[in-house]
């Protein structure tokens, strides 16, 4: 591996939504991220186990069939390996309660949709950089 290939940051975005998780992963390549992708919590949760490299950042959606992103950040946060992996959920539940419960769970942003991509790129730029 190249040693510009290695300085890149890995971003792990877990969306059920083709176009958004399209959306997202295209904006972050364009930034010069790498990134992996799943469609789902339960998905996520075992390309997780099998990454040679753990993610610098994980953004989520909530509302996932299989394993929504409030389960899976639990499930990172229980594994030592994993816990330490910043979060940004990326989510259409905007109820107080939802977002209380996401920063609750580690989430250094919560993230309503609909949503900017320059809003959200910044965001990730601010976690991870």
């Amino acid at each position: 591996m190249s040693t510009a290939a290695s300085k890149k940051k890995l971003v792990f975005v877990v969306e059920d939504d083709d176009a958004v998780r399209s959306l997202v992963a295209t904006a972050l390549l364009a930034k010069g991220y790498e990134v992996v992708q799943a469609a789902d919590g339960m998905a996520a949760s075992e390309l997780l186990g099998k990454m040679d490299r753990v993610p610098d950042l994980l953004i989520c959606d909530v509302m996932m069939p299989t394993i929504d992103g409030y389960s899976l950040v639990r499930l990172i946060r229980g594994k030592k390996e994993l816990r330490a992996i910043p979060v940004i959920f990326l989510t259409a539940k905007t109820d107080i309660g939802d977002v209380v419960r996401g920063i609750n769970l580690g989430a250094r942003h919560y993230v309503k949709k609909p949503f900017s991509v320059k809003d959200l790129l910044d965001k990730v730029e601010k976690t991870i950089h």
